[in-house]
């Protein structure tokens, strides 16, 4: 375990110099892209690695204890973000607004018990994995779309107007920000779906309306009116980025603190 927490750390280091150079690169106007990625990279393989210790030590997943949760929601995050950040150059800025969200996570993971959780005899089904990979994703991909946000509202208050300058217009990233949504909203509904049939095999039911299934469904109505929004009333750039960032902060809320406050089934902290 010694070692497991030491790899751990070293991740930690490693994405704290990514952010670092990430942020004052955008102030310096000066970012080195490659050395960002290069160092993001190596914080996911070696977070990769610790998980993976984990994951064989005690024989499940990192999904039951709030530290697991964080690690894992930090390597999903950070693996989907540095995929848009290799695939699309034009947006890379955006890891100045992105990263500090990683950091939140990490700083709040550091804080964490590392103790070994129970894990229940419910959880042991294929459809727990699907369903937890599928939330990943959807989170992800809002996170991508949560940075372009970002930097549209801090252009909109004068804040980094000339430091994002390379970035797109405002209104190209609004486009693209809204693509991330989309692909969001289709990985949150198949993420209900299966959710819905692993409570099926679990608990005889597909949806009870516990508070993580009421909240779940709740972003999800949240994420369709801002896309619905956004297609019919042609909403401007400042008003569609303020909606990713209402359906980022309640999803975050949703998957981050209604697990560890609620008694129901679905109670992460078991």
């Amino acid at each position: 375990m010694q070692l497991e927490l030491q790899i751990l750390w070293v991740a930690v280091v490693s994405y704290v110099l990514s952010g670092v150079v990430a942020i004052f690169g955008v102030v310096l106007k000066k970012a080195p892209y490659r050395f960002v990625l290069a160092t993001l990279l190596l914080g996911i393989a070696l977070l990769s690695l610790s998980l993976g210790m984990r994951w064989e030590r005690l024989g499940h997943g990192p999904f039951i204890t709030l530290f697991e949760i964080l690690a894992s929601n930090v390597w999903s995050f950070s693996l989907i973000f540095a995929l848009a950040y290799w695939r699309y150059p034009s947006i890379r800025g955006t890891a100045a607004v992105v990263m500090p969200i990683i950091f939140v996570m990490l700083g709040w993971m550091a804080l964490s018990s590392t103790h070994e959780g129970h894990f229940p005899r419910s959880f042991r089904t294929p459809w727990l994995y699907i369903h937890v990979g599928l939330s990943k994703v959807f989170l992800g991909t809002v996170l991508v779309a949560v940075g372009m946000a970002g930097v549209i509202l801090l252009r909109r208050i004068g804040i980094g107007v000339s430091r994002f300058e390379s970035l797109p217009a405002d209104e190209r990233l609004d486009d693209l920000a809204y693509r991330f949504m989309a692909l969001g909203i289709i990985f949150q509904t198949l993420m209900l779906i299966s959710g819905a049939i692993w409570a099926q095999d679990a608990w005889g039911r597909y949806w009870a309306w516990d508070p993580l299934e009421t909240w779940s469904f709740i972003t999800w109505i949240m994420l369709a009116f801002a896309l619905h929004w956004r297609l019919t009333m042609k909403s401007t750039p400042v008003v569609g980025a303020l909606m990713i960032v209402a359906v980022f902060l309640f999803a975050f809320l949703t998957f981050f603190g209604i697990p560890f406050i609620s008694e129901s089934p679905h109670k992460g902290a078991v």
